[in-house]
């Protein structure tokens, strides 16, 4: 039986897509919980931010800025290893637990929606199988993710509707599920989620559409002036470009291709923004179907005090 102290722990979630403020927001939480008297550590689900030396291209908080607040899975990763969020789950609820252990709320930050789903609510992940994956990855080197994707669409349309035609690690990763006589998880959230923690509470970030582009293009001409090139040359000599999962991020892939010489710097800049853009209209439509979320405009910590009040 838990302690009593556990038992009245409470699992929080900061969420929204990137750009939105998460990471102030967490550390805001925090405070403002410490204050009356609930210590609070965070816990990060950002899949690119598990990755050690991945720090510009993420905006990852560097350690001396963390006011003190204890956080965990950040560079637990290195650039060379897959980011598996079956593997992330039982290593979030493990930090998770161990928080309510110590008799503190677990607040989780990032914007990987279904890495914070895994989180928050009570589905598990189908089997892996490194053959079968390997004779998938193959043929999706030879023949690219179109004719993967058709057999997909043909096989499971229901998750082929959900899937980026274009994402060939997640068509892979549905025929391996198929192949192994699985179903999939459609790769969403069930029909009716059941939360993980029976004491979970779940903050949206808003940011106006209009803003939120204006920032997020600003962010990434950012991400380059603050030496995104020199971070990823370091990165290549830690063995980004045989990586599966980090070589693929939004950002880095196109500062590959500048160094590389396919992209100029403008064109890496351009693509990037324009991914990003794309990426946070994913997250805002993963995200906007919590239906238990409150949501605030981001950058408000008074509207972080009426729900704590509330």
């Amino acid at each position: 039986m838990a302690a009593p102290e556990e038992a009245d722990t409470r699992l929080w979630a900061v969420v929204g897509a990137t750009g939105t403020g998460k990471t102030g927001a967490s550390l805001e939480l925090a405070e403002a919980l410490a204050r009356r008297g609930r210590p609070a550590e965070i816990v990060n689900a950002d899949a690119m931010q598990l990755y050690r030396g991945m720090d510009v291209g993420t905006a990852k908080l560097p350690p001396a800025e963390r006011r003190g607040i204890p956080h965990h899975l950040w560079d637990v990763l290195s650039v060379r290893e897959e980011a598996a969020v079956a593997r992330y789950q039982h290593e979030a609820r493990a930090a998770v637990s161990a928080i309510r252990g110590r008799g503190a709320d677990a607040i989780l930050v990032g914007g990987s929606g279904l890495y914070v789903s895994s989180v928050l609510f009570d589905f598990a992940f189908p089997p892996r199988d490194a053959s079968v994956r390997a004779e998938l990855e193959a043929e999706l080197a030879q023949v690219g993710p179109g004719e993967l994707f058709a057999r997909l669409r043909a096989l499971d349309p229901v998750t082929a509707q959900k899937v980026d035609p274009r994402n060939g690690r997640r068509v892979v990763r549905a025929l391996e599920i198929l192949a192994l006589g699985e179903s999939t998880h459609g790769a969403a959230l069930p029909e009716e989620p059941v939360p993980w923690h029976p004491r979970t509470r779940i903050v949206g970030l808003d940011v106006p559409r209009a803003d939120l582009i204006s920032r997020l293009d600003a962010r990434v001409e950012e991400m380059w002036a603050a030496g995104l090139l020199d971070e990823v040359e370091r990165l290549r000599a830690d063995g980004l470009e045989e990586g599966v999962t980090a070589r693929r991020a939004i950002g880095y892939a196109q500062a590959l291709e500048q160094l590389s010489g396919a992209l100029t710097r403008a064109e890496a800049i351009a693509q990037t923004q324009a991914l990003t853009r794309r990426y946070a209209r994913r997250q805002v439509s993963w995200f906007r179907r919590y239906r238990d979320a409150r949501w605030i405009e981001g950058g408000h910590p008074c509207a972080l005090n009426r729900i704590l009040e509330s």
